[in-house]
């Protein structure tokens, strides 16, 4: 393969808190928990420094769990004075109804067929968040978020409407700094990265499982089209792992 024009670097954050307790989390803002931590340091960043990587700017969400991500990749390397820009389209897909609540107890109540649909189709939402979900107010008074403006602000999403700001944010905020030369890093989430790779790849993706923490790089040609498959920082077994492990969630 000729040398790519660009190349940008991505990592799905580690562990969080509520993934720990097989919780969906989705707008809520937990942190990492110790495992997530870990993983950002000794999986995350040490892929990135055993491969000379070095960014120019950084995008992250407004949650938690990806900028503490990104906080110990940045320091791990030497990189605490670059550019970070925090965008809530970045955010994880919204769960709504199913914020908070446990994803086998909610197999155990809808169906392991309807959890799943709700979970990995495309366009299927779960029911919307109410004022009786007790993580409501946290999620629609979080100091972070304050800045969406309410037609903006979901009660739940899909892959699809996950993509509607994802793709955006890509288009016009995240390739132009891409095209100036610089080398970006994303920190992200596994539905709105997920939205990415398949609008990058235009390709089916609902089968494919997005593994926490392990770097992932995408290289474009001057037109921004994809050229080559994704390349992960890490063998392909520690890969095929992760990637069962994702899957495996909820079961």
């Amino acid at each position: 393969m000729n040398n790519p024009a660009f190349s940008v670097t991505f990592v799905r954050h580690g562990e969080s808190e509520w993934n720990k307790m097989n919780l969906f989390c989705g707008w809520h803002d937990v942190d990492l928990s110790e495992e997530g931590e870990w993983d950002a340091l000794e999986v995350s960043a040490a892929a990135l420094k055993q491969a000379n990587m070095r960014f120019d700017i950084a995008f992250t969400s407004c949650l938690r769990r990806a900028n503490h991500t990104l906080e110990i990749i940045l320091k791990e390397l030497s990189l605490t004075d670059i550019p970070v820009q925090q965008r809530w389209r970045l955010n994880e897909r919204h769960y709504g109804a199913l914020t908070g609540f446990n994803k086998r107890q909610m197999a155990d109540i809808y169906g392991e067929e309807q959890v799943q649909v709700w979970r990995r189709s495309f366009n299927v939402p779960p029911p919307a968040i109410e004022p009786t979900n007790p993580y409501y107010h946290a999620i629609k008074n979080n100091p972070r978020l304050r800045h969406i403006a309410e037609k903006d602000f979901p009660t739940t999403e899909t892959l699809e409407t996950t993509m509607k700001r994802v793709v955006p944010e890509w288009t016009d905020t995240i390739i132009p700094e891409v095209r100036a030369g610089k080398r970006v890093l994303v920190v992200a989430h596994g539905t709105s990265l997920r939205g990415l790779v398949k609008h990058i790849q235009d390709a089916d993706i609902m089968k494919f499982n997005l593994p926490n923490s392990i770097p992932f790089i995408i290289d474009f040609d001057d037109s921004m089209k994809m050229v080559g498959g994704i390349r992960f920082l890490a063998n392909d077994d520690t890969v095929r792992k992760a990637m069962e492990k994702v899957a495996s969630i909820g079961k």
